[in-house]
């Protein structure tokens, strides 16, 4: 409990001193997606089929905390970061980064208590190393969507504004 507590302070001073992108509004959506997605994607792989779990294989209280503020921190952070406007092998290279750092993160996670909190069932690290440029990849793109939404809305406003 001790290396979460310390994790969710770190992660989120990083992720909002370093904050030169972001709206407020982008900030609650990625935060609202990050914590809806990754429920729903531990309902089945660690209560249904038990691959790896936060503290206990129960549901627990102490389990919802790096869901609402341990990994949408560390999502902030890779969009605050990521090279939007470079070529796509930088981008590449940055998810690949990205990813490595949240294996080794990963890692720490399942030192014994009270610094690890995160325990593997059936899973082991390269599943993670697989799955996680993915996620990362459905991040991006939610945040894109987010971006066209936002654009699409300050249209409308400035149309309404001028019809006035």
């Amino acid at each position: 409990m001790i290396g979460l507590l310390i994790a969710i302070v770190i992660f989120n001073f990083i992720a909002f001193k370093s904050n030169k992108r972001l709206t407020m509004n982008q900030i609650v959506h990625i935060w609202t997606f990050t914590v809806s997605f990754q429920t729903i994607f531990d309902i089945f792989i660690e209560f249904k089929y038990h691959a790896y779990w936060y503290f206990d294989k129960e549901i627990d209280w102490s389990g919802l905390l790096p869901h609402v503020f341990l990994v949408p921190a560390a999502n902030l952070i890779f969009l605050n970061l990521y090279p939007f406007k470079t070529k796509i092998i930088k981008q590449g290279f940055y998810i690949l980064f990205f990813t490595i750092v949240i294996l080794v993160y990963e890692m720490i996670t399942l030192l014994p208590k009270p610094w690890g909190y995160f325990h593997y069932g059936w899973w082991e690290l390269w599943h993670a190393a697989l799955l996680d440029p993915i996620l990362l990849l459905i991040l991006l793109g939610y945040y894109k969507w987010i971006l066209k939404i936002e654009r699409k809305a300050c249209l409308q406003s400035n149309k309404n504004d001028e019809a006035k």
